[in-house]
């Protein structure tokens, strides 16, 4: 198939394109937020094409795969005509959460996939058709060494975010953290912003993963540390609960067993290193690519020209 999808989450993207189908990204001057093109800091197949915005009526597209509520215009303008769709919400509702609405509530024609069993339950969905893929994870290996006495966190824009991510949170913690992700900096930690790759290799050298977020999806940077083999402290919040066994790590509402849990996995290795093997295990188990990857083509093959068509509204 060709599919059309907008690059707006680097992460999740990465596995989606894993597939044995066409990927059509698109392109605006300058490289906007509503046309990026290819990754720079991911790596994706060559299966992904980058195609101008001003282009896509010459493409041949099977389904649009939506992310944000303002693409389903953009496609209608683009294209010049309806094609299926379906729209992925990878967010928690913000506001009032069980009473959040979603965008696509009111309507029928596209079903919304949800990330996570969490999210699918929080949101008000109204009359749209639901469904939920749980994310995937091409596998970086078992890079764990540990040989650093620290914790790592991956928090994007974490000053910004700062009650979300739980940013606040970290001063509490009594060993030495190291903060990865976009716009970093400016917090009293040693900052990283890395490509997928060199994240991943940064991040295994430290000793546990710390997953201090409040209120949001299932982060893949959690699934991720789990399949470097890395054991996990993590707040007890939202989707983390059902991806972290007993014995993959710690979770916890109560601060202090968190900051207490952290310091055991920095000061014993060998703790650290059963926990994390426990950890990958069950990230390959539950969040593998080729389980997410079939699940897709599943609600894929469903869409143009069977029964159970999606039309673009």
């Amino acid at each position: 198939m060709n599919i059309l999808l907008w690059h707006v989450h680097g992460s999740w993207t990465t596995s989606f394109v894993q597939g044995r189908h066409t990927y059509l990204v698109p392109l605006v001057p300058g490289r906007g937020p509503d046309g990026r093109g290819r990754a720079t800091t991911f790596d994706w197949p060559s299966s992904v094409r980058e195609v101008p915005f001003d282009r896509l009526r010459d493409e041949h597209v099977d389904v649009v795969v939506y992310q944000r509520p303002h693409e389903i215009e953009l496609a209608r303008s683009w294209l010049g005509r309806s094609v299926p769709g379906i729209y992925v919400e990878h967010n928690t509702p913000r506001g009032d959460p069980p009473a959040t609405r979603h965008p696509l509530a009111g309507q029928s024609a596209i079903p919304v996939v949800h990330v996570t069993h969490f999210n699918a339950l929080f949101w008000d969905n109204g009359t749209a058709p639901v469904r939920v893929i749980e994310h995937g994870v091409v596998d970086p290996g078992h890079l764990y060494t540990g040989e650093l006495p620290r914790a790592g966190v991956v928090i994007n824009e974490p000053i910004r975010r700062t009650r979300v991510a739980g940013t606040d949170l970290l001063p509490a913690f009594e060993v030495p953290i190291d903060l990865f992700g976009m716009k970093a900096g400016g917090l009293p930690y040693p900052a990283y912003d890395l490509s997928q790759a060199e994240l991943h290799a940064e991040l295994a050298r430290r000793r546990a993963y710390l997953h201090p977020y409040r209120w949001t999806s299932l982060g893949l940077s959690l699934i991720e540390a789990m399949m470097l083999g890395m054991p996990v402290v993590a707040l007890a919040a939202t989707e983390a609960v059902e991806a972290v066994p007993a014995d993959a790590g710690v979770l916890s509402t109560k601060l202090p067993v968190l900051v207490e849990a952290l310091s055991a996995f920095v000061s014993d290795p060998s703790l650290a290193s059963q926990y994390g093997k426990a950890a990958r295990q069950a990230a390959l188990a539950r969040y593998g690519i080729a389980r997410f990857i079939a699940d897709w083509d599943s609600l894929l093959g469903e869409s143009p020209g069977t029964e159970g068509a999606h039309d673009a509204i």
